[in-house]
């Protein structure tokens, strides 16, 4: 009779277990093991060691013909934010931050923004849901009550001038 040493089940798969499951999370895995140690591949260093001589050619250039993004842009933007919590409504998207933890939706990964308040205590909510039937929430103490009607009104002026509902 044979027998099996360890176990048979099948490690679990899923946003619990692995952050970067989670689209948007984390930034990709770059696919290198252990194994692989510090040794860079010869294509990978060599692009390394011509990058110092594409950011002096950038900084000859003056003019950049793309505009920045740190530029202001004239339009709406939401932004509420606690001790932990943290969320920015903008011409790029929206971003969502959570103590050391950040994810950025592009206009066109967002299908639908939803809103909700805690019947009892300051506690706003926002829902960023994807086409794909994820959501990601977010909870944001407000200082008084009387900020849900003024961030409600904000966030619906951002979502009217840059969130296209026929995008698919």
């Amino acid at each position: 009779m044979e027998q099996r040493i360890g176990s048979s089940s099948q490690p679990l798969e899923g946003a619990g277990f692995d952050p970067a499951f989670i689209p948007g999370l984390t930034s990709p895995a770059s696919g290198r093991t252990e194994e692989d140690g510090p040794e860079k591949e010869p294509e990978v260093a060599e692009a390394e060691e011509a990058a110092p001589e594409a950011e002096a050619e950038e900084n000859d250039t003056a003019s950049s013909p793309e505009p920045e993004e740190d530029a202001a842009v004239d339009g709406p933007v939401f932004e509420a934010s606690d001790r932990r919590a943290r969320i920015v409504a903008d011409h790029r998207g929206v971003r969502l931050c959570l103590d050391d933890q950040e994810c950025e939706f592009r206009w066109d990964e967002i299908g639908a923004v939803e809103t909700a308040t805690a019947r009892f205590g300051k506690r706003y909510t926002v829902t960023v849901h994807t086409p794909d039937r994820r959501w990601y929430p977010i909870e944001i103490e407000a200082p008084a009550r009387s900020h849900f009607k003024e961030w409600d009104e904000q966030l619906d002026a951002v979502l009217d001038a840059y969130f296209d509902e026929n995008a698919e």
